[in-house]
């Protein structure tokens, strides 16, 4: 029977090749939609991670109750030992100490005397050690516009709006004015060996990078950091792996110890309200499902009318000779099954390639981020998961059965009574 039914498609291409089209069409825009979705939350995720968040970070009680006025005096102490114990511990993990914290840049002029000041958000990672991951999760490599990255001990890297501002230039001096650790006043000397721009107006306007060793010294931070980020180096991020090496360190024994200085672990998605940002992902990913599958329906439904009256007299022949109004019902919902798997097939086959061609090469966004109040990666990528090769089905087999089954209904309402007469005319 379903031999029989693809030689009636095959032969009769007339009332094929709209649904054909409308399917392929519809799935390859599902398929390419999903790709760019994952792609853009998998972007995201690390591009914040990398920058922020780290896919986990662990602070002390206190530090993680009030994260965004960087309390350094309740910093972690002793990071070398429990950075340690970390890569012991979890193999597939990297781990990395920083410190952010806030002050000022007082500029000189020529006689010594202060030319101009600006408040600073500075970051302090390991950027001097030599091949450091932290270059590239910071994106120094391609962020610096002017000057060079920090080569030696002392150097600090200024955002470009700031360094305008200042009138900082590359080889300059200036003199960053903090607190330490402990409370007391910090002060020392640094050149400024590049400027950088992030093309986020927030980062640009006070951004301050410089090493942590230069850091500890400043803020008096011997051994100690105020957070240590992790991320996995065995597999992209993954929310239950993450979830369950959060639960694992926060129940440690002893870790209700401490008061407020005991070490916590936070994932990602504790952080920056990246719960809700990472929740959006999925219900817009369902929205795009629904949006397709409703509007295939509809196109495919007004298709099945239309070839239902194309096909109104085979129709009336088949129940005339004694064919049952079920069995009609039901080889038309086959021949819909057979247009939805071929259908299905090519748009899969055109998403997943402009899908995959996206995904190394990406769209160059960086142009509409000049004034960005968001950090986002100036390329967009796709990113071909397990899920693209199967997703399209979901749209393609469902809007061409309830496009059939809609336009179907007409069979049952045929009356047996006037098939003779519609022959006889």
């Amino acid at each position: 029977m379903i031999r029989f039914l693809f030689k009636g498609l095959i032969r009769d291409r007339s009332r094929v090749l709209l649904p054909f089209l409308t399917v392929a069409i519809g799935v390859f825009l599902t398929v390419f939609m999903f790709g760019y979705i994952k792609g853009a939350e998998y972007q995201i995720i690390e591009f914040n991670a990398d920058l922020l968040t780290g896919h986990v970070k662990i602070m002390t009680r206190g530090y993680a109750a009030e994260p965004e006025s960087l309390p350094n005096d309740l910093a972690l102490d002793g990071t070398d030992k429990l950075v340690a114990e970390l890569r012991s511990d979890d193999p597939g993990m990297t781990w990395a100490p920083r410190i952010r914290f806030g002050g000022l840049l007082d500029v000189p002029d020529e006689y010594g005397e202060t030319k101009s000041q600006g408040t600073v958000l500075g970051t302090a990672a390991d950027i001097l050690a030599p091949g450091s991951p932290e270059i590239h999760r910071l994106g120094l490599e391609n962020t610096v516009v002017k000057g060079r990255l920090p080569q030696k001990p002392g150097e600090i890297l200024v955002g470009e709006i700031l360094a305008d501002r200042l009138e900082l230039e590359p080889g300059g001096t200036a003199t960053l004015i903090g607190s330490t650790m402990n409370g007391s006043m910090a002060t020392a000397n640094f050149t400024v060996s590049g400027v950088v721009r992030y093309g986020v107006r927030a980062l640009d306007r006070t951004g301050l990078v410089m090493d942590i060793a230069d850091a500890r010294t400043l803020l008096d931070m011997e051994d100690a950091a105020g957070e240590i980020l992790g991320w996995r180096t065995d597999g992209p991020y993954e929310r239950e792996h993450i979830e369950g090496l959060a639960a694992r360190f926060n129940a440690r024994p002893g870790a209700d110890g401490g008061g407020e200085f005991a070490p916590v672990m936070r994932t990602i998605r504790d952080q920056s309200d990246m719960a809700a940002m990472l929740d959006q992902f999925g219900a817009v990913q369902g929205a795009v499902l629904g949006i397709f599958i409703l509007a295939m329906s509809l196109v495919l439904w007004n298709a099945g009318l239309i070839g239902s009256l194309r096909r109104y007299g085979e129709i009336g022949v088949r129940l005339a000779l004694g064919e049952p109004k079920g069995g009609v019902y039901r080889s038309m919902l086959a021949e819909a099954v057979m247009v939805g798997v071929l259908g299905t097939i090519a748009g899969t086959v055109l998403g997943l390639a402009l899908s995959y061609y996206l995904q190394a090469h990406g769209i160059n966004i960086s142009g509409l981020m000049k004034n960005a109040a968001v950090m986002l990666p100036s390329h967009m990528r796709s990113r071909v998961t397990a899920g693209s090769y199967f997703i399209g089905f979901i749209p393609g087999l469902l809007s061409t059965l309830i496009g059939t089954a809609i336009a179907g209904r007409g069979i049952y309402k045929r009356s047996t009574a006037s098939l003779f007469k519609e022959l006889e005319t």
